[in-house]
């Protein structure tokens, strides 16, 4: 796809805010070594877009500008660089670009093929648009922090997950779960009954004082 164009949104400057988001015409990327070129079904927006564009990771992440943003998206492979074994062109896939690199409000995106991976069919694209960075962050926290196993392995335990209606709560919830944990979310009043539903055990107003004391978060 070399010189063809797509549409994408576009800033040129960090901390413009929303002013700054424009609606271009660029150049469709092309995928190198190990890379896999998506057209892009769904993306998300997360608030570390928001941190990023305004320059609040510049010293850990800086970032050529001008940026298009978006670091999860789904969509499908329409071709693979050199070296890419795990998926093909035609596959539908979810897909995480990287806080570093952006790219997902386009018609088309570049990840590492690496941090690419097929997408079931029974999620939709705007369902795995919202998995990589929030599960994985929720991932992270209970395996690497919490220690859990989550093939239910690990001995019973107790974890407390505050803000469990934001969306690395919902996977933490889930993947607790999974790792044979007793689970005490705390969210606000009106999400009580989403976090019952994704398997919290325990679930407590975090506008009572129980729910302002609580401690030791997992997110």
């Amino acid at each position: 796809m070399a010189g063809k164009l797509m549409h994408a949104v576009r800033y040129t400057n960090c901390g413009g805010g929303p002013s700054d988001l424009k609606y271009v015409e660029v150049p469709v990327p092309t995928p190198k070594k190990d890379e896999v070129l998506i057209k892009v079904e769904a993306v998300s927006i997360s608030p570390i877009d928001w941190v990023i564009q305004q320059g609040g990771l510049k010293p850990l992440l800086p970032r050529q500008l001008p940026q298009i943003p978006g670091t999860d998206v789904a969509g499908e492979v329409v071709d693979v660089g050199s070296g890419v074994k795990n998926v093909k062109a035609g596959d539908k896939v979810i897909a995480m670009t990287g806080f570093a690199n952006g790219g997902g409000l386009a018609e088309f995106v570049v990840a590492k093929a690496n941090l690419t991976v097929i997408r079931p069919l029974e999620v939709s694209a705007a369902e795995g648009a919202g998995i990589p960075c929030a599960g994985l962050m929720a991932h992270q926290a209970l395996t690497s922090s919490a220690g859990l196993k989550l093939d239910g392995t690990g001995k019973p335990t107790n974890i407390l997950i505050t803000n469990a209606s934001e969306s690395v709560g919902n996977y933490a919830i889930q993947l607790a779960k999974l790792g044979n944990a007793h689970v005490t979310a705390t969210c606000a009043p009106e999400h009580i009954d989403l976090a019952k539903s994704l398997g919290a055990d325990e679930v407590v107003d975090q506008t009572t004082p129980d729910g302002q004391a609580s401690e030791k978060p997992i997110w």
